[in-house]
This record gives C-alpha cells, structure tokens and sequence, in this order.
C-alpha cells in the first residue's frame, strides 16, 4: 500500500528523501501547535464559565426584590423586567453548556489525538533512525573492504615489480628469483581476493542503499506525513466542532432573544398608567370652589367668637386647673373603649378595618382581606371534614385508630373555623358599610389652602365657633347629669367615673355643679373642623356632620384619634373623631 502511494502520488518519502531532520522538527512542530490549540480551547471554556457565572451573578444582583402589594398590582415594565433577567439567565445556562461541550467533545480530542501523534511519530523516528544507522553501517563496511583492496593492490603492484627486477638481474640466483616470483603470486592472490570482497560489499552496500532510499525510508517518511496530516485534519475537525458546539445551542440563544423580544413587546405604557391609578387612587372628589368672603360685611359670628374666646379665658382664669397644649392629660381608661386602637394593627403596619386609608383603597384592601377569609375559612372547613372523617371510620373500626386522638384536633379546627367565621363576617360587614357610603368626599391635603404663609381659618387668633352657636353667653348649666348626658352615657364606655374630671362623680371630694364656666375636665387646646362626615360606629366616638366646628381637648397620640367636645341639644358631648377626617387649629 505504502509502496503503490509512493509510485502513484507525490509524498515525502519521494519528494523529501534527504530531509530527515527537518520533517523530524516539522511532524514536532505540528504536535507543539494542536496542543496549543487545546490550550485555546481551555482557556476559552473557562472564559465561557466565568461569563456564565457573571451572567448569573447579575440577574441575581438586579433580582426585584419580592412585595406581596407589587404581587397584586406588578407594571408590565417590571413584569417585562423579569422575563428579561429569566430570559439571561437561560443565556448563562447555554454558554455553561457550551463550556461544557468544548471541554468534553473538543479539549479532550485534542489531547488523545496529541498523544497519539506523539507516540506514533516517536515510532517512526526510531525506525528511520534506525534503518540510516543500518545504511551507515554498511557504508563503513564498504570504505574498509575497498581500502583494503586498495592496500592489496598496492603491495601486489609491488611484488610484481620487485620479480621483474630479479629476474632482470643476473647476479642473483634461482633461488633468490623463485622467491620473489612466489611472493608476487601470493600479493596477486591477496589482491584479488580483497578485490572480490570489495565488489561484493560493494554489490551489499549498493543494494541496501537503494532499499534504503526508495522502499524503506520512504515508507518512514510516508507515516510522518500521514501523522502530520492526521494532525491537520484533526486541527480542521475540531475547529469545526467547536463551532458546531455554538451551533447546537444557537436555537435555544434565539429562543431566549425572542422571549426578551417579547418581553419587551408585553410592555403596555397604559395598563401601567391603569395600575398607577389603582394602585393610588384615594376615591375622595375635588374640592369645590373658594366662596369669596367679603371683609366689608359685618361677620355674624364675631360676636359669638368673642364671647367664646372670653368664656375660654375665663374658664381657665376662675378654676386655675385648665390644661396647656405643653400638659396634655394622658388617656386613662379611654383607650380600652375603643375596639380598634393603635395596636389593632395589621402585619403591614395598616389598622384591621384600614379606617385610616382613602376610601378606594379602603375598599381595596377590604376585598382583598375577605377574599383571603373565604380562603382560610375553605381551607379550615376542609381540614375540619377530614377530621371528621376520620373520627366516624375510627368509631367504625376501632383497630384503625382511637377516636380521642382526633376529637381533640377537630375541636381546635372547629375553633378555629368559628373565629375565621367570625372574623369573615366582620370584614364583610365593613366592606359592605364602605361600599355603602354615598357621601361627597373631599381630599384632605385638597382642603388644606394655605393663605398669607399660614392656614385658612376663618378663626387663626385661637377663638372657637361652634356650627350651632348654641353657647349661652355665660350662663349655668344644669349640673353634671345635664352637661355630661352623652359623655357619661353607658354608650359612650366612659361611665360616671370619668379620671379626668375632677369634682364630677364618685370618689369627688370636691362636690360642685358641672356648668359651662366651670368645667373643669380639660380646657380646650384648640378648634378643628370637620372636612367630612363621620358616623360613629364605635363605642367612644361622636359623629359630626362636614363643616362642624368642634374643640380640641387632647391631639392624637399616634393612633389616628383626636378627643373632641362640642356642644349640642343635649349639653356637652365628648368623644373621639378620625384625625384624618379634621382640620385643627391649636391655640398659640
């Protein structure tokens, strides 16, 4: 086969049969640089990992962080935003397996084909090697074999010429030309024996000079240029490989580019907008416009504020035991009155009925609590079911199980299933109570006009004007069971041991009529006007209808209340009212 290659195409072993050592450093040459190659391929599989890792790293990094508020109202934007960052993760997952692939299919052919190369090269070095040490061997034996000849020659040549001289000479004797004669064949007989030993090394020599250079070495020369070609297909399949390695994940790369695409495509800047509204919307309406207040006219109510204010002064002038703003009385026992106070809260920092959010939101978060009820309540009734389930195939079969074991269980479930029932139930009743108010609504930032670099308020000197001006000028009260008839109703929870009304009920020292110039249960720290109407639905709080005027005698702690006392048909009443739903103006 290797001769017939020889014969029928140009190789080494004919075009290159001198050049032993440069195809010997070439076939090196070409192990040195596919073994580079692999180094390539290593170091551009670990370039894929740390890209793949850096990919990871930054979706990990620009993760949304998870809000259960964002859950229900998420912007196509952000949802579009996490596709993306799922969708670049897919990506790092490609380029890993990419790494992967380069690695197994492409590195490690690189280095078996290497090897072999090296090995089968190293083969055939040795048997060329080889084969010209043989031809040298042979070579030498012919110098020695014709320099031997050459040496008989010479000493035959000379043995030759010494009989002739003997013969010619006639003073020497038979003897003395007979022994010369003997000599001269015994040279010639050397030299033609050297002579034949020299044809006949040289005939060897010859020979195995030509084996050498046309079958022999050639085929040496023919497995290195089949090595090196090797290498080089080698070199081309792997390149291709590689390549083809992009290949195979580029459908899942364009996948992931397209879902970006349409990531992006799913953003709608209206829905967004729709969502902003949902998320803030308050449900109050715009205020109405500004009534112009003519400053010509006398105003009707001065008078009244005079009066008030002067009955204020007094008030705090003839007892001497009125509160400041700067010594608030602490609510005692007025907090428990009420069944929703500040530390009625819920996980997200919102009162249980959300009282304190606008009314849309309200409602918002209203549906969404009862919705979440029905879902325990479901999921509790189902609970409670099974149990109950078990218990009868217990009581049927007792060698399956004491039915004491579960009657303790399904009581707590049922336990429990009462009081989500009941809690279920309240939720209902306050969503249906917000669902329900059809009164106009104003904002309350919409209502706070600031004027002259302070608040509107027809009353800013401190004076307080009740709605119904029903202040009689300075004239007793009834005592205490006329003044304090709502306040100290049952209703109200404050009973008839208010704590802070010294004088006014059991445990008094100091027995005295409650009248309107003597009270002495807190002396106002300002006025606040209802922005819009309240209805009380606890016990503890009075209603006001909007645009009443009613005196602040303690600000709110924190809990969203304000204490308030105002005047009506009935005498004094004293309660709480939403902060929120008040605009207050303190005494300087």
């Amino acid at each position: 086969m290797a001769a017939q290659e020889i014969d029928n195409s140009t190789t080494w072993g004919k075009e290159l049969w001198d050049q032993f050592d440069n195809i010997a450093t070439h076939t090196q040459k070409g192990i040195d640089f596919i073994e580079r190659f692999g180094g390539f391929i290593r170091d551009r599989s670990a370039i894929e990992v740390e890209y793949a890792l850096k990919l990871r790293r930054l979706v990990k990094n620009y993760q949304p962080k998870k809000s259960k508020e964002d859950e229900e109202n998420e912007f196509s934007s952000l949802i579009a935003f996490k596709n993306v960052l799922k969708e670049v993760a897919d990506l790092a997952g490609q380029r890993e397996v990419v790494a992967e692939n380069l690695q197994n299919q492409v590195l490690q052919g690189i280095l078996l084909l290497a090897k072999n190369l090296r090995e089968e090269r190293k083969k055939a070095l040795n048997q060329g090697a080889s084969l010209t040490q043989s031809l040298h061997t042979q070579i030498g034996t012919l110098d020695r074999a014709k320099r031997s000849y050459e040496k008989a020659f010479r000493e035959a040549e000379k043995a030759i010429e010494s009989y002739h001289k003997a013969d010619a000479d006639f003073h020497l004797s038979r003897a003395d030309v007979e022994k010369q004669r003997v000599n001269m064949n015994i040279r010639n007989s050397q030299s033609e024996d050297a002579k034949s030993e020299y044809a006949n090394q040289l005939q060897i020599t010859n020979k195995q000079q030509q084996q050498h250079y046309q079958i022999a070495l050639p085929e040496v020369f023919n497995r290195l240029q089949e090595l090196d070609e090797k290498r080089t297909r080698g070199m081309k399949e792997f390149i291709k490989r590689s390549a083809d390695v992009e290949y195979e994940v580029s459908p899942i790369i364009a996948h992931c580019l397209e879902g970006i695409v349409k990531a992006a495509d799913s953003i709608n800047e209206k829905d967004d907008s729709m969502i902003v509204i949902e998320k803030y919307q308050s449900g109050f309406q715009p205020p109405g416009d500004i009534p112009f207040e003519d400053l010509s006219k006398p105003d009707p109510d001065a008078a009244n504020n005079s009066q008030t204010h002067n009955s204020s002064t007094g008030l705090n002038h003839m007892t001497g035991k009125g509160t400041t703003k700067d010594k608030l009385k602490k609510r005692v026992g007025i907090f428990g009155i009420f069944t929703g106070n500040k530390n009625n809260l819920s996980t997200d920092g919102l009162k249980e009925d959300f009282s304190d959010l606008p009314p849309t939101q309200r409602r918002k978060k209203l549906t969404a609590k009862v919705q979440e009820l029905q879902q325990k309540v479901a999921q509790e009734q189902a609970a409670s079911d099974g149990l109950m389930k078990m218990k009868g195939v217990y009581e049927a079969n007792s060698m399956l199980g004491d039915p004491r074991t579960v009657e303790e269980q399904l009581n707590e479930s049922v336990n429990r299933l009462d009081r989500l029932r009941h809690e279920l139930l309240r939720y209902q009743k306050l969503l249906e109570q917000a669902n329900n108010q059809s009164f106009i609504q104003h904002s309350p930032q919409s209502n706070r006009v600031i004027q002259n670099g302070q608040r509107s308020s027809r009353h800013s000197n401190g004076s307080s004007n009740h709605e119904n001006s029903h202040e009689d000028n300075g004239e007793d009260h009834p005592d205490d069971a006329g003044s304090l008839s709502s306040s100290a109703s049952p209703e109200s929870g404050l009973g008839t041991s208010h704590t802070s009304l010294p004088g006014s009920g059991q445990g008094s020292t100091n027995e005295q009529p409650m009248n309107e110039e003597f009270y002495e249960a807190d002396t106002p720290l300002g006025t606040c006007r209802a922005l819009y109407p309240f209805d009380a639905t606890s016990e503890g709080s009075i209603p006001m209808s909007e645009g009443e005027e009613l005196q602040v005698i303690e600000v709110d702690q924190g809990d969203g209340w304000t204490r308030v006392r105002r005047f009506s048909s009935k005498g004094w009443e004293e309660g709480f009212v939403p902060t929120s739903y008040i605009e207050c103006t303190l005494y300087a």
